[in-house]
């Protein structure tokens, strides 16, 4: 791969024109060595590539977990609210990214964002059933009969049956985890409206065996490792 499209790729603050400007200015190390030019090939994985002193790692997808606060929205793009891309630092930002998969914009919790389609694909297609959990804070406590009406797959608003969910009610009853496996729009304040209940606080914590890391502020992102990516894909 050609030295300016391997930089631009990996840090999509940097142009290729902004790689030329810094080969030409020495900041530019390939092995340790000045760079000449910016159209030298590098070998993506063995060779060491450095901007000012910084090694550009390589990574051909990266995979970012996102604690998205409310009032954000899942888009690449919107021309009212801020998006969960604004929210991702310069260093893990790259051509490409997206949120597989949407929260609303008033609900709160993982987001990943990729630029693997065929991941995304994998973990979002119905055939999947990735699970996902959610707290939820309800206005009204929750009643034990709702654990069996929801396992047994809910009817909600429209004549939609949903698939089977586990809900657990904690000791305070209006405070529930639903783990759903499957992404109806509005899903889950449906699910409780059923119930003659409405959902005041919604956030999702964890996608198939990989949970929300209790300590990421919202807002915040952290890159999940490539060796941790199947998790996402798993089923407890």
């Amino acid at each position: 791969m050609r030295l300016d499209r391997y930089i631009a790729s990996q840090r999509t603050d940097l142009s290729r024109s902004d790689v030329k400007a810094l080969v030409r200015r020495g900041k530019v190390t390939v092995n340790g060595a000045a760079a000449a030019r910016a159209d030298i090939q590098v070998k993506e994985g063995s060779d060491t590539v450095c901007v000012s002193g910084e090694e550009i790692t390589y990574r051909e997808h990266v995979y970012i977990m996102l604690n998205k606060p409310a009032g954000v929205v899942c888009a690449t793009r919107d021309g009212l609210s801020k998006t969960v891309l604004e929210l991702v630092p310069a260093e893990l930002r790259r051509e490409g990214l997206f949120p597989a998969g949407r929260l609303d914009k008033d609900t709160e919790g993982f987001v990943l964002l990729t630029d693997d389609g065929a991941l995304a694909h994998r973990m979002l297609s119905p055939v999947s059933h990735v699970p996902k959990k959610y707290l939820v804070k309800l206005e009204k406590p929750c009643q034990s009969e709702t654990i069996g009406i929801f396992a047994a797959g809910v009817t909600i608003d429209g004549g939609e049956v949903c698939l089977p969910a586990e809900l657990e009610i904690s000791p305070d009853p209006c405070v529930v985890t639903l783990t759903l496996h499957e992404g109806k729009f509005h899903q889950v304040k449906r699910m409780f409206i059923s119930q003659d209940n409405k959902v005041l606080y919604l956030k999702r914590i964890s996608i198939g065996n990989m949970v929300l890391d209790e300590n990421l502020e919202p807002g915040k992102c952290l890159e999940i490792l490539h060796k941790d990516v199947e998790k996402l894909l798993a089923h407890s």
